[in-house]
């Protein structure tokens, strides 16, 4: 286990926030590969499951809601769309922060898998709604494993601040 740092929001917040944005925007290349393209993970999601484990927080929910917009800008959906599903799931996992404190890796990846996969239901209820029609189960399916494999980013922001600020232990 490593030592742990200080909760300067530039390093628990901002820092993770742009490597969202980097790693969204690389992804993002229209590039095809044996005519396959690249997943289309939400990398928003280990930022949010890290940053409702480490601290409740006012400026979190700001950065979610930051990181939801520039979702629904680059990837031109709409607007209030993906803040809305990463938000649902920042709530729940506050509820459930408490139940999550001191688990296992594997039982926090269990967590993430589930709150991953409530965002991904309800981004699709709402894009069914939206759309009056039902999203590509294919697509949704492959966007939840492609983000569930993105859980070792959340572990690693977790491990590197979890014990930062004592008073939310």
């Amino acid at each position: 286990m490593s030592a742990a740092r200080s909760l300067d929001p530039t390093r628990w917040l901002v820092l993770p926030m742009l490597q969202v944005l980097a790693a969204t925007l690389l992804f993002g290349i229209p590039l095809r590969l044996w005519g396959l393209q690249l997943p289309e993970p939400i990398f928003a999601m280990p930022a949010v499951f890290a940053w409702a484990v480490i601290r409740p927080s006012v400026l979190a929910p700001m950065g979610i809601l930051i990181l939801g917009l520039f979702l629904d800008l680059f990837w031109g959906g709409s607007l209030g769309f993906w803040p809305l599903c990463l938000l649902i799931a920042y709530g729940i996992l506050l509820a459930g922060r408490n139940m999550m404190a001191g688990q296992s890796r594997v039982m926090l990846w269990i967590w993430y898998g589930m709150v991953t996969a409530i965002a991904q239901l309800s981004g699709y209820l709402f894009v069914m709604l939206d759309n009056r029609a039902m999203p590509s189960l294919v697509s949704v399916g492959w966007q939840y494993l492609a983000t569930l494999v993105l859980f070792p980013f959340a572990y690693r922001l977790i491990d590197l601040f979890e014990d930062a600020d004592v008073r939310f232990r």
